[in-house]
């Protein structure tokens, strides 16, 4: 069985040189638009945690709870949406879903104590952690496998754009003003997309007119119950668990621990995502023309030595710090493309929103629980500097050495089902 789009695929040759039309171009940059508000509302927790955390007199544990909150919340959203998602127009759902994300994000400008700010990472976390999968759901169904590794490409150049555009603009925001400036920023932002999502975007809804489960509960257990899902599953938890251990404590690591001055931090997010603005689509063109595994292989190796060096610096000059985190920021992005594009393979048409749910909430979920055990090991001295930083480094380096010999065995069977050795 060969691996299927609900959209007319591109397959002859004079097409593939031509490349997208008009109208994929325009939805392919309104979905990294998308992507990239709400990456940004999660990603902009961490370089705000220096500010943050005296700002509202939390520690640095309560700091982890409420970025897990919003995980933890995203996950159990995606399992309740799971059911639903492949039962609506996906334009429909994306704008349900956008709407209350940006008021949850509301919330968290206007919280003047922890416990608000807590609960608008929750209410953010209910509505935001759905849209990433409905975005991948999107892609799957207009877009064949051959051409997902570039569209994914150009998807995820939204992590890189947040780190060159928004995160130095919320640091300078925040200097400047107060945070709270930053998550009203993003609101703006938001507000914009779901205006151009509601006039620019065609339906998306060919699914509707496949055979489904119409009882949404049996549906979730249908896809949750597929053996053939089941590895692709696991290995999602794995790689999302690294990730949320480093990335919260990053900045708060970065000014104590490496000595970077607070308003350096924007130069270093500035660097590294234009960097990744660049990568993003070359690593999406080489998983199409390589082979999705060879580049995640290519992808894991960067990652593993360049967490080893990061989780293991002292006190260096900027120049370092900035090339550290372009190295690794390329092994995160030759991993994540890759394996999205790869991933969006393994579903059947019909449970593609389901699977797509699934995994969102099995990544948040775990990718909390990564938090929560991140600020249990690490400790944080009077002066500020972080302990046990470098045993978080090995526990993402294990978790990536195992997801490189699982992930071979999910190129394996989208291969053999594509009919071909490598895809």
């Amino acid at each position: 069985m060969t691996e299927q789009t609900l959209a007319a695929p591109i397959d002859d040759q004079q097409e593939r040189q031509r490349g997208f039309s008009r109208y994929q171009s325009l939805l392919i940059a309104l979905l990294a638009f998308t992507q990239f508000t709400i990456i940004l509302d999660f990603i902009i927790m961490s370089p705000l945690g220096a500010i943050l955390m005296p700002s509202l007199n939390i520690t640095a544990a309560q700091f982890g709870v409420a970025v897990s909150a919003y995980a933890f919340s995203a996950g159990a959203s995606g399992i309740l949406a799971a059911g639903f998602a492949d039962r609506f127009d996906r334009k429909r759902l994306l704008l349900f879903f956008y709407v209350g994300f940006t008021l949850g994000t509301l919330l968290c400008a206007a919280a003047q104590s922890y416990h608000v700010l807590l609960l608008g990472r929750i209410v953010t976390g209910l509505f935001g952690g759905v849209i990433g999968s409905i975005v991948l759901a999107i892609v799957t169904d207009l877009f064949p496998l051959h051409l997902r590794g570039r569209v994914m490409g150009f998807v995820q150049t939204a992590f890189a754009a947040s780190q060159v555009l928004g995160i130095p603009a919320g640091l300078f925001l925040a200097n400047h003003w107060n945070w709270h400036v930053c998550f009203v920023a993003i609101v703006a932002l938001s507000i914009a997309a779901i205006v151009i999502i509601a006039f620019a975007m065609e339906p998306v809804d060919a699914h509707l007119r496949l055979k489904q489960d119409k009882n949404p509960f049996h549906h979730l257990i249908a896809t949750v119950g597929q053996p053939r899902y089941t590895l692709a599953f696991a290995v999602t938890t794995l790689l999302a668990t690294g990730g949320y251990m480093l990335m919260p404590f990053s900045s708060a690591f970065t000014v104590n621990n490496i000595g970077i001055d607070i308003q350096h931090l924007p130069t270093i997010y500035l660097v590294s995502g234009l960097f990744s603005i660049v990568t993003g689509p070359l690593v999406g063109r080489a998983s199409d023309a390589f082979g999705k595994y060879p580049t995640f292989v290519f992808g894991s190796v960067v990652s593993v030595i360049m967490v080893l060096i990061y989780t293991h610096l002292g006190h260096v000059s900027l120049a370092t710090a900035i090339l550290v985190n372009v190295l690794m920021f390329v092994g995160i992005f030759s991993r994540m493309i890759p394996s999205q594009a790869l991933m969006s393979a393994i579903p059947d048409p019909s449970q593609r929103g389901s699977f797509s749910a699934v995994s969102a909430s099995l990544q948040q979920l775990s990718g909390g629980l990564g938090s929560v055990l991140a600020a249990g090991i690490i400790a944080q001295e009077p002066d500020g500097s972080l302990l046990h930083f470098d045993r978080l480094g090995y526990i993402v380096v294990a978790t990536s050495i195992v997801s490189l010999f699982a992930m071979y065995f999910v190129q394996k069977s989208v291969a053999n089902r594509a009919g071909r050795r490598v895809v």
